[in-house]
């Protein structure tokens, strides 16, 4: 049976000074993101969510944005996908996810992860994190690791006997503290196996847009996979919660010309395999096509059937309004014919 998802969209935030460009300057990628995560609010879409990266043109910096979009909107979930934590420090970090999540009033969903490939080598290296050792996947899941810490508001640092201002009585917690956050948090999930760490560690997942690992099958057959594998991991941890668990697809209802022009050549597309961090890696195929073609196609995608969010990637370079359609138009056009609204 199909889940009642939650439908949001999932934002690289890239811009260029292209003149084909709707988005040429960093400004215009932060402002439209803004209105974009407005113009979703009000045609019924769930979620606003960006991708993190560094040393790009690309959205890099994501509590200003979020806790202004936080501001603008009441309903949608805001969130990341995913934040580098190897680039994190993660009390900083803490502190900033709170204080975002309490203006959204409890809204805040953050993905995180190790990273993806980057702009320069070892680009964590010029934000004053090396680890020792030279594992960086390592390092990213102990900053980690303390930023969940952090996240349960718990008092651990030694109060100054003589405060400028009174304390609480023993160790203080880091400020401010938003009840509910922690449960809030996603990791970015590659392999089967990070989505069993995922689960142990008590986090959603957040299927990653590609996968670093190929066994031959489908795409959408090696997340669905994925996802039954993260929620008996779920289980057999003994959380006391109900998680959950996203994949991101491009979707591109054609309902006239415009969209035709963009998108027709995608109505063929496919899977595709590449090499990716010493390995093979298979990205999943984009959709496009009438919005009845649509809905018989996406029937077959096991995974998005499995997941209870489905985060569509748009393309941002395209304006607000463009996207803004492209959203309306699978909230109203394709997910009431899969079941999800």
């Amino acid at each position: 049976m199909d889940l009642v998802k939650k439908i949001g969209f999932l934002s690289f935030g890239h811009w260029t000074p292209h003149p084909s460009s709707q988005t040429r300057t960093a400004a215009d990628a932060l402002l439209q993101s803004i209105d974009l995560a407005v113009a979703a609010e009000e045609v019924g879409a769930d979620g606003a969510y960006f991708r993190v990266h560094h040393f790009a043109r690309q959205l890099a910096s994501p509590f200003p944005l979020l806790s202004a979009i936080a501001a603008r909107t009441k309903r949608i979930e805001i969130g990341t996908g995913v934040i580098d934590m190897r680039y994190e420090n993660p009390l900083y970090m803490a502190e900033e996810a709170a204080a975002a999540d309490l203006i959204s009033g409890g809204r805040l969903h953050l993905g995180i992860s190790r990273g993806s490939p980057e702009q320069v080598i070892d680009g964590y290296k010029y934000f004053g994190y090396e680890p020792a050792d030279g594992d960086h996947a390592e390092m990213a899941r102990k900053h980690a690791a303390v930023f969940l810490k952090m996240l349960e508001g718990q008092g651990f640092a030694e109060p100054n006997p003589r405060p400028m201002f009174p304390n609480p009585p023993g160790p203080l917690p880091l400020e401010p503290y938003s009840e509910g956050l922690r449960e809030r948090i996603w990791w970015g999930a590659g392999t089967r196996a990070t989505a069993e760490w995922t689960a142990a560690k008590g986090m959603n997942l957040m299927s990653s847009t590609l996968l670093t690992e190929d066994t031959g099958v489908p795409f959408h057959e090696l997340q669905r996979e994925q996802i039954a594998l993260f929620h008996s991991a779920w289980a057999e941890a003994g959380h006391d919660w109900t998680p959950r668990t996203s994949v991101s697809r491009s979707i591109f209802p054609i309902v006239d010309d415009l969209d035709r022009q963009l998108f027709g050549r995608e109505t063929s597309s496919t899977d595709t395999v590449g090499f990716l961090d010493g390995g093979n890696a298979r990205f999943g195929k984009s959709y496009a096509g009438e919005p009845d073609q649509l809905i018989e196609e996406l029937k077959q995608d096991t995974a998005i059937a499995a997941a209870d969010t489905l985060l569509l990637t748009v393309p941002n370079q395209l304006g607000v309004d463009y996207n803004a359609k492209l959203l309306k138009n699978v909230v109203e056009l394709v997910a009431p014919g899969l079941g999800w609204r």
